[in-house]
């Protein structure tokens, strides 16, 4: 199968404005803006939990029409202090969005755009606040459910399509603790000794890579070598894991919450070969929330930087920067 030729997206001259917003006793949220100043705001929520964002995230929107902001979330990238799960669950990055968007005096966001957890953390963001939303774009859904993390964490779902990757994720640990892998990582993640905590992160961040792109992900595994990245990545990602997000099981996809952002003109894009977030549950939001378009990218796995998905990406967020909110 050969690969859509890629569009490189949009280049933005550097960030405008580069800061930290303080939410609370611990935490300093780290943000950068691009873009047209006064052009339609726009908020990029990265995946993870426990990712970051970086200049290239900027590719998606077009700066003769949007304000871009990159956000990152607690504990994660530029925002202070690093790989800390102290008061860090869904609904306090919630409440940061909301702290950001009045703190740069945002009205309303006109679009926030989201893939991966960052899908997740976009819907709960818009049930929560739906008035603060114009649009949104997700990519590569994940809504928190039990079998979306069977799917990527336990034997039977990903580990079928990447057995190999699977065995060398599993086997990092000793044989005595792998009845609870996950439990397991998650205490090494937490521990203050880096001869414990780093090498955990490494093997826990190898296997999401290692299953991220329909072909061998050879950037991303090199930022495998990048220590603060790969324990906040790994550290706030199990964190997030064990406590299943501080969500109800299928909470996001119920009638009630879907209801409260149905006029939320909404667009999903969905790796069709995506083994990180299985696409069922992209098909499963579509289902409960019919208004939105749904995109099946045949060529594409999890990553947004595949061709097909990056191409369909720009091309969606050029259209909503015409919608009038």
């Amino acid at each position: 199968m050969a690969q859509a030729p890629e569009v490189q997206g949009y280049e933005h001259e550097d960030a405008w404005d580069v800061s930290w917003l303080r939410v609370d006793e611990t935490h300093e949220l780290y943000y950068e803006q691009y873009g047209l100043k006064d052009g339609k705001a726009v908020i990029y929520l990265h995946g993870g939990p426990g990712g970051h964002i970086s200049k290239g995230n900027t590719a998606f929107f077009n700066p003769e029409h949007y304000r871009v902001v990159l956000l990152d979330q607690r504990g994660c990238g530029q925002s202070r202090p690093n790989a800390s799960t102290v008061n860090n669950t869904t609904w306090h990055l919630v409440s940061d969005i909301e702290k950001l968007r009045e703190h740069l005096g945002v009205k309303k966001w006109h679009l926030v755009f989201g893939g991966s957890w960052g899908s997740t953390l976009a819907l709960a963001y818009a049930q929560a606040h739906p008035s603060s939303v114009g649009s949104m774009v997700l990519r590569g859904i994940f809504a928190f459910r039990a079998l979306e993390l069977k799917w990527t964490t336990f034997a039977g779902g990903a580990s079928f399509v990447f057995p190999d990757h699977y065995d060398e994720f599993i086997s990092f640990l000793p044989e005595e603790e792998r009845a609870d892998h996950v439990a397991s990582y998650h205490k090494r993640l937490m521990s203050e000794d880096e001869s414990i905590s780093h090498p955990a992160a490494r093997a826990w961040n190898k296997w999401e890579v290692s299953i991220s792109t329909l072909y061998p992900n050879i950037k991303g595994l090199a930022q495998l070598d990048d220590a603060s990245y790969n324990l906040a990545h790994a550290r706030t990602e199990a964190h997030y894991f064990t406590n299943r997000g501080w969500l109800e099981e299928g909470q996001l996809l119920r009638k009630e919450n879907i209801d409260k952002i149905r006029h939320i003109p909404t667009t999903i894009v969905q790796g069709r070969y995506d083994t990180v977030c299985p696409p069922v549950t992209a098909w499963e939001l579509h289902k409960a929330f019919p208004e939105t378009k749904l995109h099946w990218i045949s060529d594409a796995g999890h990553s947004a930087t595949e061709p097909g998905t990056k191409n369909k990406l720009v091309e969606i967020c050029e259209e909503y920067s015409s919608l009038s909110l």
